[in-house]
């Protein structure tokens, strides 16, 4: 019975549930970008192979143009060489019909224009002949040309349904595309709300502290609020505004949708003067250090550890680039960011 009602006195946890809830968005995301990646691969894969098989159409297109352009060239000749073989022919015929009549208006020269004309009457025949190989080879090329074309028109036709399914494919791509930014953008729109809410309750929470401002997006901490100088270690009067700043991420987090990729950047500044000491020696690893300190806190209270980044900036972003001390002091400071991942 104590140990029943103790556990009731704590409350309930709601910590593995948590855990359990952005594990879960966690690899709802991995999946959906994998999916995602898969699709861009065989997508891109299918494009690949369609434009080699449209390079191989176009080179089959242009082989059977040159052939055709061959094929006509040879019919021309051809029909060039009936042409005069017409001719001869017309002639012959001509002369043959002149020759009779001389033999027949001349009856004593009648043996000699017969045997004249039983010669060009030979070579009338000769020259059928061979305008009737002609002729045949002119057919024969018509129904090669004939084929040809049916060839290319195929090819054509192949050509366009190719270009075709590479259209739709493209407009696939873009489509998926299109819907992944729109589905970001929703994503980046929902953050955007929830960071100005968690502005306004940071805001009330550390209001009236001249060591604390806001610069844009972000919450400025001047450094000497939580360390001292040339040190890494959270001052008790740091670890008091900090136990704010995570009950403020702790409420934040249950109001938060599990697919908003949300995480705190925490960025650790120190001024230009340089630092050179065992545990730090440069200011970049000063800064780091000091904003790893503020995370590491933060989780000590509860605040999941996915959400949260710590970045050491040295004295490379400084506020003030005067040579005073007022700018030092400026620059010297712990910046808090919500933003995605």
């Amino acid at each position: 019975m104590a140990l029943a009602r103790a556990r009731r006195d704590r409350g309930v946890d709601y910590w593995p549930g948590f855990v359990d809830a952005l594990s879960t968005l966690i690899l709802g995301i991995v999946f959906l970008l994998t999916v995602f990646v898969v699709v861009q691969f065989f997508l891109s894969q299918e494009v690949t192979g369609k434009d080699t098989a449209l390079a191989r159409l176009n080179a089959q297109i242009a082989q059977l143009t040159e052939i055709l352009a061959l094929e006509k060239s040879s019919k021309a000749s051809l029909e060039e060489t009936v042409a005069m073989l017409r001719a001869s022919l017309a002639s012959t015929e001509a002369e043959r019909d002149r020759l009779k009549s001389a033999a027949e208006a001349a009856g004593a020269d009648a043996s000699a224009a017969q045997g004249k004309i039983g010669a060009l009457t030979e070579a009338l025949e000769s020259e059928q002949r061979i305008s009737a190989r002609a002729l045949s080879q002119v057919e024969l090329l018509n129904q090669q040309i004939a084929a040809l074309r049916r060839q290319l028109s195929a090819l054509e036709d192949a050509l366009e349904a190719a270009e075709k399914k590479d259209k739709e494919a493209q407009s696939r791509i873009a489509e998926l595309g299109q819907r992944l930014n729109i589905a970001l953008a929703q994503r980046v729109q929902e953050l955007q709300r929830y960071r100005s809410e968690f502005f306004g309750r940071l805001s009330a929470i550390l209001a009236n502290r001249p060591d604390i401002r806001v610069v844009g997006d972000r919450f400025v901490f001047q450094s000497e609020l939580f360390f001292d100088v040339g040190s890494a270690v959270l001052r008790p009067e740091g670890r008091a505004e900090l136990d704010k700043l995570a009950s403020a991420l702790l409420d934040l987090e249950k109001e938060i949708p599990q697919d908003i990729p949300w995480v705190l950047r925490v960025d650790g500044h120190t001024d230009i003067r340089p630092i050179a000491s065992a545990q730090f020696p440069s200011n970049w690893a000063l800064s780091a250090g000091r904003a790893i300190s503020v995370v590491q806190y933060l989780i000590s209270k509860g605040v999941p550890p996915q959400r949260l980044v710590a970045a050491g900036f040295g004295e490379f972003q400084p506020l003030d680039t005067a040579q005073t001390e007022e700018a030092y002091r400026r620059n010297r400071r712990i910046e808090l960011k919500l933003t995605e991942r």
